[in-house]
């Protein structure tokens, strides 16, 4: 399966402590019905961070077994402990996922040669296609093209990036280091457009969590050259991106979801309740939005 189009970055619903698997099977559900071209459980907005090793395979499986290969899995099974790296991905492809979110090594700073090492160690243990997430925000080191572009060359797992610098020169490179072939997916929705433009196959999004049928139709609309309605569904969706962004993702796209009624509000620490001042605006633009 090809990863293209609008992915959702799925949040993951908790109830009692632990998965709330009606809520979520539900969640993915209404995904696939409102035009999603693939699913990305246990991403930072699926709040992976704070899952425990068995309780990542739970999201994993039952997110494989409610989508039943309608659209693309893409499984978030990345780690700064390589070795882990490798136990989740190797979980990931028994359970059928249709390739690995694999998050470049935070904390531990590694090199440019240090991230290259490795995939070419989890590649080595697991087929299964990878695509690389580039989010320095978050990891403390940026993935340059240039290295992208030898992991592409000498690791044929290694398909695509998720680029979450929001630096378009950056993309650009990558597309220049890596080929039209290569799959570059924004992390960013403040990215798509511009992504899509300079040569991107699509986004995994935070946003589509809540408006998953308008950003297919936009990223639709891009692939198929019709950049009047691509800008417009962009510019019309903005505010949402803002508003999402309030406080730390995904305080706020996971307080959206459950205002629409369709999961509890549950954080796990160190994620808290969105503050009341940035709830009045959150509400302000879902209403604007219709979709609360």
């Amino acid at each position: 399966m090809e990863f293209k189009g609008a992915l959702t970055a799925l949040v993951t619903p908790f109830k009692n402590e632990g998965i709330d698997e009606d809520a979520y099977r539900a969640f993915i559900e209404w995904q696939i019905e409102s035009g999603i071209d693939g699913v990305v459980p246990c991403g930072t907005t699926g709040e992976s961070a704070t899952l425990s090793h068995d309780e990542h395979k739970e999201v994993i499986r039952i997110c494989i077994d409610q989508v039943k290969k309608r659209v693309p899995v893409l499984a978030g099974s990345g780690s700064n402990n390589t070795r882990e790296a490798i136990e989740l991905t190797r979980f990931a492809k028994s359970a059928g996922a249709d390739g690995a979110l694999m998050i470049t090594p935070y904390y531990n700073k590694p090199t440019q040669n240090g991230m290259i090492a490795h995939f070419k160690a989890i590649a080595s243990e697991v087929s299964l296609p990878m695509v690389v997430y580039n989010v320095p925000g978050r990891t403390g080191t940026n993935l340059l093209p240039s290295t992208l572009g030898r992991m592409a060359r000498e690791i044929p797992t290694v398909i695509g990036v998720k680029e979450a610098t929001g630096d378009m020169k950056q993309a650009a490179r990558i597309v220049e280091e890596c080929g039209e072939d290569f799959t570059l997916l924004s992390g960013d929705d403040f990215t798509i457009l511009p992504f899509l433009a300079l040569g991107g196959k699509g986004v995994i999004s935070v946003i589509s969590n809540i408006e998953p049928a308008k950003t297919h139709a936009m990223c639709a609309a891009c692939q198929a050259n019709d950049w009047k309605t691509a800008r417009a569904l962009f510019y019309e969706l903005a505010p949402l991106n803002r508003a999402m962004f309030l406080e730390s993702n995904p305080i706020p796209v996971k307080t959206s979801v459950a205002l629409m009624g369709k999961m509890e509000p549950t954080l796990r620490l160190p994620m808290t309740p969105l503050s009341v001042e940035h709830l009045a605006t959150l509400k302000t633009v879902l209403k604007e939005h219709q979709l609360i």
